[in-house]
């Protein structure tokens, strides 16, 4: 972008989330001195097309991103705002992660029609989501319940609990909260039984990695605690992905200046799975991820992620 004082042209999906997260973004660069005023550009997504299949049946990654950044490559827009968890872990040639905002709760939350938590659902009841990730951790907890797909922007997915087409649903707790929602929230899935979506409640400022003025101005929005760990997360998911959706939980804290980063892999059915902690210094917090994605593979993972990939569940 140059200097000519026109509006930032920020690119975003037209979801109620999005949008929210968007216009997060825009506030806060209107309290940056010197930024012109920004302008929210409305971009549908393939995943905002495929609604009838679950993404991970569908050939390909980026269903969330790829618009959005060829808008950015092609200069229709001057930043693209997404929710992190749905951003690559590798950038596209000219593009660059900008800016990384304060993480809102990153925890998973139960949505019921009833009972308050997952452990008092019955046997059999329906739970709907989308998430490979979900579905095996839920498979691992409560292999009783019916596990049911569900797709759709986060208002969608509560309505579909409302009209008694599942007995609960799990999103997450970021996007219900930003929306308002948090008093439908029946209870959260604790850590030590379900780890977060890598990056999840993490806002990520995408730019043109050339555009060192825009670069200049996100600078200012970033949170450097959610950068460090997200970075770590990132790096752990992108040694374990190997281009295929694959179920793994990560959540990483950093606490002084040590970073401690949690992870599992678990099997679609839940049957298997392999869990790791390890802690590391701030600036060392990609390789920290490394570290923990190999000792998870070398520990079982490698063959739950294979069995996966065999059986075309993480394509």
């Amino acid at each position: 972008m140059s200097s000519s004082g026109r509006a930032i042209r920020i690119g975003t999906r037209a979801s109620a989330l999005a949008l929210w997260q968007a216009e997060h973004v825009a506030e806060a660069l209107r309290g940056v001195p010197g930024t012109p005023e920004p302008e929210l550009v409305r971009i549908k997504t393939e995943g905002d097309r495929i609604q009838d299949i679950p993404l991970s049946q569908v050939q390909g990654k980026a269903f969330f991103t790829k618009e959005i950044e060829e808008a950015l490559l092609d200069d229709t827009i001057d930043l693209a705002v997404h929710s992190l968890k749905d951003l690559a872990t590798e950038m596209p040639p000219g593009l660059a992660l900008g800016g990384v905002l304060k993480r809102e709760d990153p925890r998973d939350a139960l949505l019921t029609s009833g009972p308050r938590s997952l452990e008092d659902l019955p046997a059999g009841a329906r739970v709907g989501t989308s998430s490979l990730r979900r579905r095996a951790l839920l498979a691992r907890w409560r292999p009783d319940l019916e596990l049911a797909e569900l797709r759709g922007n986060v208002p969608t997915r509560i309505e579909r609990l409302k009209e008694g087409r599942y007995d609960a649903v799990v999103l997450a707790a970021a996007g219900v909260k930003r929306l308002g929602l948090e008093a439908r929230i029946s209870s959260y899935l604790p850590f030590d039984r379900f780890l977060p979506a890598v990056s999840q409640g993490a806002i990520g400022v995408q730019i043109r990695a050339s555009d060192s003025e825009i670069a200049e101005w996100i600078r200012m929005l970033e949170d450097r605690a959610t950068r460090v760990a997200t970075t770590a997360e990132r790096a752990l998911l992108r040694a374990l992905e190997g281009g295929c959706h694959v179920p793994v939980g990560a959540f990483a804290e950093l606490r002084d200046e040590t970073l401690e980063l949690r992870a599992v892999v678990c099997s679609l059915d839940g049957t298997r799975s392999v869990e790791g902690t390890l802690a590391g210094p701030s600036g060392e917090a990609a390789d920290v991820g490394l570290a923990l994605a190999e000792d998870l593979l070398g520990r079982g993972g490698q063959e739950i992620l294979n069995g996966i990939r065999t059986a075309g569940g993480g394509r």
